[in-house]
């Protein structure tokens, strides 16, 4: 099983981007997806969550300006970035609790995608 993400790419400031990740496989219960981000010399840091039942948390970096959504039927998850900041540049990394078959309980991170955001 594994966590197939798309969407990220240049943009300008004040641009847009969705960002979206689906795992693939035979998937029984999603605990929760979210993203993550790594700037160039940072640590990782969690942008946004959004756990089963549709809790979701956000950085306080982003709150206002990202969305997370999740299509239940598809079992995808994507990240809505507006008004988008040059400090907003890093690769992210969708990651999954779930269960899926034969694999059982599992933690899953994506390969990650870029985004940048440069005039």
């Amino acid at each position: 099983v594994q966590l197939v993400e798309s969407g990220g790419g240049l943009v300008q400031p004040g641009g847009s981007l969705r960002l979206s990740c689906t795992p693939n496989g035979h998937i029984f219960t999603i605990y929760h997806m979210a993203w993550y981000r790594q700037a160039t010399g940072k640590q990782r840091e969690l942008v946004a969550l959004i756990r089963d039942g549709g809790v979701t948390n956000y950085a306080d970096s982003v709150k206002g300006r990202f969305t997370i959504s999740r299509d239940n039927a598809k079992n995808t998850v994507y990240l809505q970035m507006n008004s988008l900041k040059p400090e907003d540049t890093a690769v992210y990394f969708c990651n999954s609790e779930l269960v899926a078959g034969p694999a059982g309980h599992l933690e899953l991170w994506g390969q990650g995608t870029l985004v940048t955001v440069s005039s």
